[in-house]
């Protein structure tokens, strides 16, 4: 009974093996013909041959139709390994190519790589080499015939006309393995917009790929177009791009920063365009083009002035003085004071044993005069009135959180979501923030210095530039943006609706006054003999070293066509560099150019040199 039991037991055993792998066999078979293309595509690829038509990208040019960007005609050399291999002089290909054999390998080792070209198939089209020179292709065209297996494609690559606007522009380069792995559109080889407009706009400068499907013979010579053409799609060039960006107004801010690190920003504050973005120090826009991007990316990136670094939106200074503007808008606004409410200044704001130092002016003085002089005792007297006021909001932290609201509705302490890659947010704190830091407690005195821009504020230069153009609109601001026209295709709203303040019209009408003022014969006075009426406010933000210069301003007052903001590392007095360079760019915008007076005075600041230390990177 037990051998019986038990022949019946593996009989069971062996059934149930054998309709296992009956089963394995049937899913696999299954999978084979439905769920999986692998062998479609190989006997795709040893039919035909899908070549690629890539589109031409869409020309860049400045808001005057000034060309920056366009295209120019570039080779490269794909290879279907399946019809290369043992049929051609490795060596000889090398001289042609001007290759070294140790290249070579290189090359098609890479190539093979699944984890860098996920898309390998010795059977496909793969990337060999990319942009040929003319000299190059040439020559290549010439022993074609010799290199089975090699194939020329035609394309185009980036050619910038002008030595300006590295960092608005950007730069094209090939895609990485993450790129790919990111959007099906692209395969090794290809290239993309790395930085700057190119990257931004990368999906409507592309265009859309297009394909010929050439019939092959068994021995994998090409036959002709498949059924002539009617499986080809023909390329879809790119979008044109306009910028806002003037190119001459650009030229002149970045030989103004010349020798300086910082940023200029100019904004038109009825639209929110950005008719300047420069960095310094820059690079030419030019290096970064063709089979040299990798070695100058990778000095620039080596430099220790960090010239890849886009100042202009990702540098995060204190904001100094051109601060106090903010200020003025939230203590009217919350009440705390009015027009004619005064605050002493004895040399600074001194209460319990605290001082913040201050320059010379009268004392006491109200809000306008105190945008004028740049008073600091001022505004450390309305952010500790305003702290301090429990009856109105209970707590300091309370306070400070309505204090901080104000402060973001007028574009700091989050990115502006302007049109470039890589912004970022600055700082403003809030309760949260302070009652970390200080565990054991804090009032007003203990964070006075935020009330002049200084303390834990940071802010970018193209922050400080809306808070100019917001100004000039009397309460409000639209996103800033470098690209003024898409072909064919509307922007964003973000770029087009306007964004209120909490800060009410005619507390922006007395700061206004107060700036105009400071034009005239405050801080600013060096802007006193242009015609058209600018406004404006320095700052001098304090640093280990020497100062940062500051100035923000905008022209007209009544009809404002222009909001600049300057930075210059370590310029000492908002008053030495922040003011001219301010005052020189708004001229060359309002007037077309500049007078002979100020190209003297344009020629000496580009040629002035602030010397910088290590500590100073």
């Amino acid at each position: 009974m037990e051998k019986q039991f038990g022949l019946e037991y593996r009989k069971f055993v062996v059934a149930g093996v054998a309709l296992l792998i009956v089963v394995v066999y049937i899913i696999r078979l299954f999978t084979l013909q439905l769920m999986s293309d692998d062998y479609k595509k190989n006997a795709d690829s040893n039919a035909f041959l899908k070549k690629i038509d890539f589109p031409s990208r869409g020309i860049i040019t400045d808001r005057n139709g000034e060309l920056l960007v366009y295209n120019q005609p570039s080779y490269d050399i794909m290879v279907i390994e399946n019809e290369a291999r043992g049929h051609f002089d490795t060596l000889e290909l090398c001289q042609t190519l001007n290759i070294s054999r140790q290249e070579f390998d290189t090359r098609i080792a890479s190539m093979r790589d699944k984890r860098k070209n996920p898309g390998y198939s010795p059977y496909t089209q793969q990337m060999f080499m990319t942009q040929l020179s003319d000299q190059d292709f040439s020559f290549f065209q010439e022993k074609a015939f010799r290199f089975p297996g090699f194939y020329v494609q035609r394309r185009s690559v980036r050619r910038y006309e002008y030595p300006y606007a590295a960092h608005v522009l950007g730069d094209v380069a090939e895609v990485s393995p993450a790129d790919v792995e990111a959007d099906e559109y692209y395969q090794p080889g290809d290239y993309i917009g790395k930085l700057g407009v190119e990257r931004f706009y990368e999906k409507q400068l592309r265009g859309e790929k297009g394909v010929q499907m050439l019939l092959r013979d068994a021995h994998g010579r090409i036959q002709g177009s498949y059924q002539n053409g009617a499986f080809d799609r023909k390329p879809v060039p790119g979008k044109n791009l306009t910028l806002a960006i003037d190119k001459d107004l650009q030229a002149l801010a970045e030989q103004l920063l010349e020798g300086k690190i910082g940023a200029v920003v100019a904004i038109e504050p009825k639209t929110g365009e950005v008719l300047c973005m420069a960095s310094s120090p820059c690079y030419d826009p030019r290096m970064m083009v063709g089979r040299q991007r990798s070695k100058s990316h990778r000095e620039l990136s080596l430099d220790p002035w960090k010239p890849l670094l886009n100042r202009s939106i990702m540098g995060q200074y204190p904001p100094g003085s051109t601060f106090k503007t903010t200020q003025g808008l939230t203590f009217l606004s919350e009440g705390i004071i009015d027009e004619r409410t005064p605050y002493p200044c004895h040399r600074g704001f001194v209460y319990k044993g605290l001082r913040v130092g201050c320059h010379g002016h009268g004392s006491p003085l109200p809000l306008v005069p105190a945008i004028s002089t740049s008073c600091n005792g001022f505004f450390c007297w309305g952010l500790y009135y305003m702290l301090g006021n429990t009856t109105k909001y209970g707590t300091v932290q309370n306070a400070i959180n309505t204090w901080r609201d104000y402060m973001v509705s007028m574009g700091f302490g989050y990115p502006l979501g302007v049109d470039l890659p890589g912004e970022k947010r600055g700082l403003i704190p809030n309760a949260q923030f302070y009652d970390n830091r200080y565990k054991a407690g804090w009032s007003g005195l203990t964070v006075i210095s935020i009330a002049i821009g200084q303390g834990e504020v940071n802010a970018t230069p193209l922050q400080i530039a809306n808070l100019g153009a917001t100004i000039a609109n009397r309460g409000y601001f639209i996103t800033p943006h470098v690209v003024k026209k898409i072909e064919g295709e509307p922007l964003d709203t973000l770029y087009t609706n306007h964004r209120k303040t909490k800060a009410p019209q005619w507390a922006y009408d007395l700061v206004v006054r107060g700036m105009r003022s400071a034009a005239l014969g405050g801080t600013c006075k060096a802007l006193a003999h242009y015609d058209f009426q600018p406004c404006g406010k320095t700052g001098t933000a304090q640093n280990k070293g020497h100062d940062h210069s500051v100035f923000m301003g905008f022209a007209p007052m009544d009809d404002p066509q222009i909001a600049v903001s300057v930075y210059v590392e370590n310029g000492g007095w908002g008053a030495t560099y922040g003011v001219p360079i301010g005052g020189l760019i708004m001229e060359k915008h309002i007037k077309g150019e500049l007078s002979e007076a100020s190209l003297r005075r344009a020629a000496e600041i580009q040629h002035r040199r602030i010397s910088y230390g290590e500590a100073d990177r």
